[in-house]
């Protein structure tokens, strides 16, 4: 491109000094040979007021002096040269001058101006001023190599001009060229920086924007296998202890065992579909936004902790306060952070576990507290891999957060002693009526 710029420019400066040099060469030719025309004429004029009117009897003219190269005589009527240099008979020139006028005009590579000689109204005689057009030529030809060399330094100067704007243009694509590079490489952080050209500028900017949507794009890929591994897990233990237990004990009902064995597998497919929505970053069309009441919500959970609690030697307490159960919440969204919430509590917590339910304007607050304390930061708590330990992969909370912002809501660590974390979930419009 910075060749292409370059060529432009000096196409342009060319075609430029063509369309100027080219009449000003013509003038200059034109203006050349009129103000030699016009000293020749200056010199006739002034060698004619010395010719006496005597000059008809024959006297001796006495010319003035004039410029070496310029021939000067003085011709009869009759076409003689009577005195000065020019040729010995008159030229056409000459004898249409007789009539009375001054002409002008070329013979024999020379420029010719004739004046006639008058007294009273009688023309006695012609003066004939001539010089060689050559030196005329000369003259024309010095001027046009000056004129040349203006129009050389003119293009020398416009190519600079023009390398140094190609230049100017070309460093912000080139750079942007390069960080398309380096995203292409890999480099997801690599950010085009802006410049003093808007149009370059309004290209950064859209690249930047794809950068940081691919970014993201990539990160919830990224990131939907430890998601889904980390979601999929506590139920699926669920079902298999369930199952291996009612296998084990020849007296268990088997009915028993298969009802809480399907609610187990419907709150694996809930947990399927919310994992997949949140990897797409939007909902799944096709699948409308399921809401029950909150009430609802922490009864399933509390059926599906209370036993894993129980295993542990642990107390899970659940309380809803007035009029904090009746809105309806995104139930999947709901089980999926409190089932995150709960199992964090589980590995990382310690004494009585408590979820409370309150009601808030236009939105439901969950609580979920333990009897331990968190030494991490209020921001690190969130960040994946924050709290990695043999008890965990570091990531519950962070997925929390991510399902709790998709939803439209907000997770935060509301105190680190006791540690007590608040989900705000948005209300839900209730379902219209059946006709």
């Amino acid at each position: 491109m910075r060749q292409r710029v370059m060529r432009v420019a000096v196409v342009a400066v060319l075609v430029a000094l063509v369309l100027l040099a080219t009449p000003l060469a013509l003038g200059i030719q034109t203006s050349f040979f009129a103000d030699e025309r016009d000293e020749l004429e200056r010199v006739a004029l002034a060698a004619a007021i010395h010719v006496p009117p005597q000059f008809v009897a024959g006297d001796h003219v006495e010319l003035p002096a004039h410029e070496r190269g310029t021939d000067v005589g003085v011709y009869d009527l009759s076409g003689r040269l009577r005195d000065g240099s020019g040729p010995r008979k008159a030229d056409a020139i000459t004898q249409a001058a007789r009539g009375g006028a001054v002409t002008r005009g070329r013979g024999d590579h020379q420029i010719v101006v004739a004046v006639p000689i008058a007294t009273g109204e009688h023309v006695i005689g012609v003066v004939r001023a001539s010089t060689g057009a050559q030196q005329v030529w000369h003259r024309v030809i010095l001027a046009w190599l000056g004129l040349a060399g203006t129009a050389l330094v003119a293009l020398v100067t416009a190519v600079v001009v023009a390398g140094r704007q190609a230049r100017t243009l070309t460093a912000p694509l080139e750079a942007l060229s390069a960080k398309a590079g380096a995203v292409a490489d890999g480099d997801l952080t690599a950010r085009a920086e802006g410049s003093a050209i808007a149009e370059i500028d309004q290209v950064a900017h859209t690249q930047n924007a794809m950068v940081e949507h691919l970014a993201l794009r990539l990160d919830h890929e990224r990131h939907f296998t430890s998601n889904a591994s980390h979601q999929l897990r506590t139920p699926l233990a669920g079902l298999q202890l369930g199952l291996e237990a009612a296998a084990a004990d020849p007296d268990a009902d088997l009915r028993a065992a298969v009802t809480e064995a399907l609610e187990q597998v419907r709150h694996l497919q809930r947990t399927v579909d919310e994992v997949l929505r949140l990897a797409r970053a939007t909902p799944r069309p096709g699948v409308p936004a399921t809401a029950r009441t909150a009430a609802e919500v922490v009864e399933g959970a509390e059926r599906r902790w209370h036993g894993t609690f129980a295993a542990e030697g642990r107390r899970l307490d659940f309380g809803v306060e007035p009029g904090g159960g009746g809105p309806r919440i995104p139930d999947r969204t709901a089980e999926q952070i409190l089932d995150a919430l709960l199992d964090n509590a589980l590995r990382h917590g310690r004494g009585t576990v408590k979820v409370t339910v309150r009601e808030l304007e236009i939105a439901v607050a969950v609580d979920v507290s333990d009897e331990g304390s968190l030494t991490l930061d209020r921001r690190a708590a969130f960040e994946r891999g924050a709290t990695t330990s043999r008890a965990g992969s570091g990531i519950g909370l962070t997925l929390a957060r991510e399902m709790a912002e998709a939803a439209g809501g907000r997770l935060t660590l509301a105190r680190t002693a006791p540690t007590t974390f608040t989900l705000l979930l948005p209300v839900t419009e209730p379902p219209p009526p059946p006709e």
